[in-house]
């Protein structure tokens, strides 16, 4: 009797964002799981590897590394570079009031 190996491929979130909508609902279940600044730069970062993210770079005027660089699990970006990567990608930041 031969034993089949099963490979998996590493679990990717960027694999299943299709669009503005997904990265909308990513970012809010990502919220919902505390108030970390890093792991909103986090998904961010998953956000834009679901795409171009060289076009992102140059829309939100840094290099790919850089852009890389800031929103991965090393990376501190400022609110300012946060912002401008949520409006590159077709987002919005907005707040509401605590019950």
């Amino acid at each position: 009797m031969s034993k089949t190996t099963e490979k998996f491929s590493r679990y990717d979130s960027a694999d299943y964002l299709a669009g503005v909508g997904d990265a909308a609902a990513y970012l809010e279940a990502v919220l919902e799981q505390g108030d970390d600044p890093a792991l909103v730069a986090q998904a961010l970062g998953t956000i834009a590897r679901s795409g171009n993210i060289s076009e992102l770079a140059r829309r939100v005027g840094m290099s790919r590394e850089g852009l890389y660089k800031a929103l991965s699990a090393e990376g501190n970006p400022s609110f300012a570079t946060i912002v401008k990567v949520a409006r590159a990608l077709g987002l919005t930041l907005h707040f509401e009031p605590v019950a």
